[in-house]
């Protein structure tokens, strides 16, 4: 049967909050007025495919087939059709046959109960519970952990979470697909986090390399035999004995100079030296060693040139530094550069100033290999930077693969409990499935038997008889049902045999067509499938029909409802939709409810307030009588404006007029001002028996107008010592004291 009925978008009803009939028992009767939305239920039950907006849910997912007798199925097969289907059904004589049918069908219905069985505990009642249930809310946890680790790294790595940071389902599912093929290399957050800033970052350009220093030369000076050599003069000229034995060497040489240009006079005595002594001083100081001299001061300029080219190529690199240099380390390997260079600077003059001195230059190597490995670590950082930019969408890839490949190591514990839950309840899931499929296929073989022994005792002769009997017995002698020349069909005849269906009285198409639905409800217009379970839908049946008729139908259908309870039949559930007062009286007549609605029942208010429409849900029969229902409008709250005063009229007319016989020409006499004309407005029609209102008693209607008309029906009653029927009828929704600010 029907659970629930969920409306939305269509016709009447709105598009962003859906009606719903709900909680839904064996007899459902919904009462409102033409126009107000009844049909367009029935359009939903009768064919839910044609309404996607539209839900119809049924217990346990079992689906019963619709019978919806409205205008559509009037059209179809009355209006549409020169001759009604035949409506096949059981005959009594095949007893043996028949005994077969009702133990497939209990066969059927033992499949059916266990197919709804299994359902329910697949996925319970609305189809999210059980185990699917219980699967959805192991993934939803998962969903939750997924997340947190999304929003804890999202802020350094949400480069490599691209397309998946506004959804946390779509998260869950990367994590879940990545779970399955990611073989990335596990990098820790810092190496992540350095890498994602350029290759996640805006798109990068290619890096310079930083300029090589080359050391060799200067490291080669270090090296130069002169450094150690004592150069001194010839060791067999007759005054090297003296300078040796001195020790003076250096000394001479300085004053040489003095002596060649004091004219052959020893600068230091100031007496004539013999030709001699400068001849052995020319030849102590001979061509050997004025080439080492040369050497020295060659080696003292070459250093000192190789010093500053490295030193002005490193102050280059300082100043405009590559962002991959540790630019304070070499800052600082600089300074001992700098400060070896003066130190070594001051050791070659001193070597120039004194060449028989031995001279050991301090070594450079060390701080030179310390800056060509500073130079060289940032070059690689370049290389390795100018691949990425030369293959971004590689590398990107690669690094996301990285950063899912973290999350996952993150989520490992979460994951590996997830996979374990996740495989038992997937195994019951498939199992209990492949039972429901099995179920499944052994009720379409069942029913295709049951189809078949059903082919073999159906008959149309039936209906026709049942038909034509119930209109013989209501008056109807002008035709008769008679089988069409197919067999399979009816037609409609008069006495004379000819065809009576294009003169038949809109009365007696409405019946005619009632019953053959009626008749239908037991058969069906096939050669099988009478004994299928079926819900029915009655919408406004009684439209065009007399009073005694009416009674009948309602009669009929309440005869279903004692089958629904009896379960003699195949019908499990029945809605009827009704404007019509008094066919709703009949059709919901129990005398075993005394006040609120049955367990068995429910009952509905469908109206239409504005353009659209809405379903309110009644604790009891609503309809009690025509005068009930006309005060049922007072008390609503979203009453309509424009028909509040015919509604108050109509109470005054019923109430005063026809049941208690008072004149009210001179009630109006009682009030003054606006109000005699409020009451005027309301009693010339109870006057005149028609809608008719004096051109000088038109008053507008709105909000505050309403509020004053409905202040002045309540003071007519007061006014009449009536107040006690005025507030019995208002029920729980009377005011004591009611201070309504009329608008002059």
């Amino acid at each position: 049967m029907i659970e629930s009925i969920t409306l939305s978008a269509v016709a009447t009803y709105d598009t962003t909050t859906p009606e719903q009939l709900n909680g839904l028992s064996l007899f459902n009767f919904v009462f409102g007025s033409n126009g107000s939305g009844k049909t367009t239920i029935s359009r939903v039950v009768a064919d839910e495919a044609k309404f996607p907006t539209c839900k119809v849910t049924w217990k346990r997912g079992s689906k019963l087939q619709s019978f919806v007798y409205n205008h559509d199925f009037v059209e179809r097969n009355f209006n549409q059709s020169a001759e009604l289907k035949g409506v096949f059904t059981l005959g009594e004589k095949q007893l043996d046959t028949l005994a077969k049918i009702d133990a497939a069908k209990r066969e059927l219905e033992k499949i059916t109960t266990r197919i709804e069985s299994l359902t329910q505990a697949l996925q319970g009642e609305d189809g999210n519970g059980e185990k699917k249930g219980e699967l959805a809310t192991l993934e939803e946890k998962l969903k939750g952990k997924c997340w947190v680790q999304k929003q804890k790294f999202d802020e350094k790595l949400q480069g490599g979470f691209e397309g998946y940071r506004s959804s946390m389902e779509k998260f869950r599912a990367k994590v879940l697909q990545e779970q399955m093929s990611n073989t990335a290399v596990l990098l820790t957050l810092p190496e992540l986090e350095k890498k994602s800033e350029s290759v996640f970052g805006p798109t990068p350009t290619t890096e310079a390399s930083v300029p090589a220093i080359d050391t060799s030369k200067i490291l080669a000076h270090e090296m130069d035999p002169i450094l150690k050599k004592r150069v001194i003069g010839k060791d067999d000229v007759d005054i090297a004995a003296m300078i040796k034995k001195l020790g003076n060497s250096d000394w001479v040489r300085e004053g040489r100079g003095f002596y060649d240009v004091n004219g052959g006079v020893c600068p230091f005595c100031q007496r004539e030296t013999p030709d001699a002594f400068a001849e052995s001083l020319n030849e102590y100081f001979d061509e050997t060693f004025v080439l080492d001299g040369k050497t020295i001061d060659d080696l003292a300029t070459n250093y000192a040139t190789e010093a500053s080219r490295v030193q002005e190529q490193l102050d280059a690199i300082i100043v405009s530094p590559s962002r991959f240099l540790d630019v304070e380390k070499l800052k600082t390997e600089k300074e001992l550069l700098d400060s070896t260079i003066t130190l070594n600077n001051q050791r070659l003059a001193s070597k120039k100033k004194e060449p028989s001195q031995v001279v050991e230059l301090e070594s450079l190597s060390n701080v030179c290999a310390a800056i060509r490995a500073l130079i060289e670590a940032a070059n690689s950082q370049v290389v390795a930077h100018n691949q990425v930019v030369v293959n971004l969408s590689t590398e990107r890839a690669t690094l996301t693969a990285q950063v899912w490949k973290f999350v996952l190591e993150e989520l490992k514990t979460d994951l590996a409990e997830f996979k374990v839950a996740k495989d038992d309840l997937d195994k019951a899931i498939s199992a209990m499935t492949g039972q429901i499929e099995k179920a499944t296929e052994d009720k379409r073989k069942k029913t295709s038997e049951l189809q078949t022994l059903e082919k073999q005792v159906t008959s149309v002769q039936p209906t026709i008889d049942g038909i034509n009997a119930l209109l013989k017995s209501f008056g109807f002698q002008g035709f008769t049902l008679a089988n069409a020349a197919s067999g399979t069909c009816y037609q409609l005849v008069r006495s004379d045999g000819t065809d009576a269906k294009a003169t038949l009285s809109e009365g007696e198409k409405t019946f005619v067509t009632f019953l053959y639905f009626y008749h239908l409800l037991k058969g069906s217009d096939t050669d099988s499938g009478m004994t299928t379970d079926r819900i029915v839908v009655f919408d406004d049946p009684v439209s065009s029909l007399d009073s005694d008729i009416l009674f009948i139908i309602s009669s009929l259908i309440r005869g279903l409802f004692d089958e629904v309870r009896a379960g003699t039949g195949h019908i499990k559930q029945i809605f009827v939709f009704t404007h019509n007062v008094y066919f709703h009286k009949e059709v919901t007549y129990n005398p075993k409810r005394k006040n609120l609605a049955m367990m068995e029942e429910t009952f509905w208010i469908v109206r239409k307030p504005g353009l659209v429409s809405k379903l309110d849900k009644q604790s009891t029969n609503p309809i009690k009588t025509s005068y009930e229902l006309l005060w049922t409008e007072v008390r609503k709250a979203n009453r309509s404006n424009l028909a509040i005063q015919n509604t108050l009229r109509r109470i005054l007319e019923n109430y005063f007029k026809i049941l208690g016989g008072i004149d009210l020409d001179g009630l109006c006499a009682k009030f003054e001002g606006r109000e005699r004309v409020i009451c005027k407005s309301l009693c010339s029609w109870v006057h005149d028996g028609s809608h008719y209102a004096h051109d000088d008693l038109y008053i507008s209607i709105g909000d505050t107008m309403v509020d004053t008309y409905l202040r002045v029906f309540r003071e007519i009653f007061e006014k009449q010592q009536q107040h006690a029927h005025y507030k019995m009828m208002m029920g729980d929704d009377y005011v004591e004291n009611p201070s309504i600010t009329t608008t002059a």
